[in-house]
Order: structure tokens, then sequence, then C-alpha cells
């Protein structure tokens, strides 16, 4: 198949999964070509049958903000008709599957089909506010196939939207074969003295309540010798900054910004925390487990559908900074606990998230929506 990929190349879960969703086809064999305003952030190698079309967003002095969305379906058009593309995936109903609906208007009978992934904010977010309310729900109702990552997105866009068509539920996935520990790294430079080491990765978004981490970091260290690694850059980052200093616990915390190659870091931790408001997923969440790694998260959205509580992780009530703490203290002085829990949330990962399984679950919705056309 010819297939066009359109994401944010941004860090963060949409644009990790489109990118990897790409090079996994393109591995497979189809012909996979990225439209963006920048490359994506993990497609930093070169790989065969993938390519790259760069959305050129020019300001005129008319427009007080440049027309993004219209330039963004100009190149998905062109795109598509230069290399005859069977279909545009686009991840994020706004603006993505409205640029993506403007190009098939402009192609006629010669436009791929279109299939919407909903990755959350664009639903829990963007979508319900009332001024893309209308839009988001004309975008999804119009694509030719639409999926979701977790059974519970798929719920509450139904729910939300009053949506009365098909939606595919499919998981994002990780690639097994990145997080081997034989290419550990030398923790002493993160934690020396044999401390151990916490983890969170995000966005640093309110949604993801980063001073929680903090937080729980504080009372940890109370008990157990331990240090804690933020990965990621957002708006929150200088108020966990400045928690870290008002809690005492400034040298204990390390902001690393944003790395591509999160696997490396993911390897080094003994514990994930992902206390966030709600998740339609959890991707970092999947990673750390693929990395043998527990999680404390949150019991929240779609991140019960990833972590299994008290067989690879634990997960409790949003907010409840002193239940996150103690289950983490727990895992941090039991040794034995800690490797089941991981060991258990890898083979977890393996068995309902590895790459194969959910590429194929995509293929087999293309195929289903390109037989639809045919039929």
């Amino acid at each position: 198949m010819n297939i066009g990929i359109t994401s944010y190349p941004t860090v963060g879960g949409s644009g990790a999964v489109a990118a990897e969703l790409g090079k996994q086809l393109a591995r497979r064999g189809h012909s996979v070509h990225f439209v963006s305003y920048r490359l994506p952030f993990r497609l930093d190698e070169f790989t065969p049958n993938l390519f790259f079309h760069e959305v050129d967003v020019t300001s005129y002095s008319l427009f007080e903000y440049p027309p993004h969305d219209l330039a963004l379906a100009a190149k998905m058009a062109e795109v598509s008709r230069e290399n005859r593309l069977d279909l545009l995936h686009v991840h994020y109903a706004i603006p993505h599957a409205i640029s993506g609906l403007l190009a098939q208007q402009m192609l006629g009978s010669e436009a791929p089909k279109l299939i919407t992934t909903l990755h959350g904010t664009d639903i829990t977010l963007v979508g319900q506010d009332r001024s893309f309310f209308e839009i988001t729900r004309f975008g999804i109702l119009r694509s030719n196939g639409v999926s979701a990552v977790s059974e519970f997105l798929k719920k509450m866009t139904i729910e939300e939207f009053d949506i009365d068509r098909r939606i595919d539920a499919i998981p994002n996935f990780v690639d097994l074969s990145l997080y081997d520990r034989h290419t550990l790294r030398d923790r002493s430079q993160f934690a020396p003295n044999g401390a151990k080491i916490l983890l969170h990765v995000s966005n640093f978004r309110p949604v993801k309540r980063v001073l929680d981490v903090v937080r729980i970091l504080e009372r940890v260290v109370r008990e157990a010798p331990a240090v804690l690694l933020m990965v990621g850059e957002g708006p929150e980052r200088a108020s966990a900054q400045a928690l870290a200093r008002r809690l005492g616990v400034q040298d204990r915390v390390k902001f690393l910004g944003r790395h591509d190659r999160i696997e490396e870091i993911m390897l080094l931790a003994d514990v994930f925390l992902l206390p966030s408001e709600l998740e339609s997923f959890g991707l970092s969440a999947l990673e750390a487990m693929a990395a043998g790694v527990p999680v404390v998260g949150s019991d929240a959205g779609g991140l019960p559908e990833v972590v299994k509580h008290a067989e690879t992780g634990f997960l409790l009530p949003v907010g409840d900074i002193e239940g996150m703490a103690a289950r983490t203290i727990e895992i941090l002085k039991d040794d034995e606990h800690r490797r089941s829990l991981g060991q258990a949330g890898r083979a977890r990962a393996a068995s309902l998230f590895n790459a194969d399984r959910i590429v194929t679950q995509y293929e087999n919705l293309y195929e289903r929506v390109l037989g639809e056309a045919r039929g």
C-alpha cells in the first residue's frame, strides 16, 4: 500500500506512535509518506520505503497567523496525487482530519481514503471546547475509518460526541527489541552510592500532575535513598523546579529535558511514576513496562488497560500522593518484589502491546476501509 501519515512532529505520545507505526509499515514493504511541517522526532535515521514531505507555511501580512491547516491540506493533496496514495492516516482529529477531508475534496475521484486516529487530548480537551466541538465531530463522522488508542477513549468519544459510527480500539504499541537490559548504561552518574532511581516522562502539562511527582519523591526519601529523573519539557517544569527547592529535594531531582531515545533512560529506573489527572492510554507507562520497570500511577482513563494493578505496578486514586509514595517505598525496599512486578510488566507488554500485533491491526483497518471503498 501507499500510505500517507500526518501527525504533530513534536515530542508526545501521538507523534511517537505515528513515527513508529510509519517505520514498522515501511519495514513490511509499504510505501510510507510523512506530511508535516517538521521531521517527526523519531524519524532521525534512514529507513527504506519511508519519505518525508515538508509543509511550507508562508506568512503573508494579510494573515495574523499563518494558515497552517490550509497549507497542510494542499500538501496532502499534492503528495497524494504525485505518489498515488491509497490512504491518508492522520493522528488527531483537529486539525489533521479536517485538512485531510479538504485534500479529499480537492482530489475528487482520485482521493485516498482517510483514516483518523484519536489519541486523547483531541477528544478530552480540544474537542470539548465548544468552539471546536462541531468540527471535531464532523471530522470523526466523515473519515473513512476511525480508531482510538483505548477502549476508554473510544467509549468517551461515542458518548461525548454522540457518534453512531464504528470506531476501532487499537492500542499503542512498543518495540520490545529496543528495551534490552544488556545495553544498560552506568547508573552511578545519576544515582551515586546505590540510590534508587524514580523516573517520570511527560510533556509537563498540568494534566500530568508533575508537582505530585516531586511530592512523592519528598515522601520516599524519608525512608529510602532515591533520586528522581524528570524527562521532558513543558509549562509545569519551572513550577516543579520551584517546588523541589521549597521541599528541600532539589539536589535529588534531575531535569534532563527532552530525549528521543527514551529507552536508554527507562532501563535505568527502579520505579516509573505517572500520577496523571487523566491518561487516554499511557504510552510512557507501556514503555516502562517494556523496560521491566514497575509503574505507580493513577487509576484514571485508559491507564488501567495498560497497567495491571498489583501485578505490573500499582494504580491509586488521582491525587493520592501518600498512597503512591507508600507503594513506591514498598517496591524500593523489596528487590524481589520489584523484579517480579517488572518481569510481569514486560511479559504483558510483549503479549498484548508488541509492535507486530498492533501494526497488523492497523493493516487490517486499512484493508477493510479500502475493501469497503472497492465494494
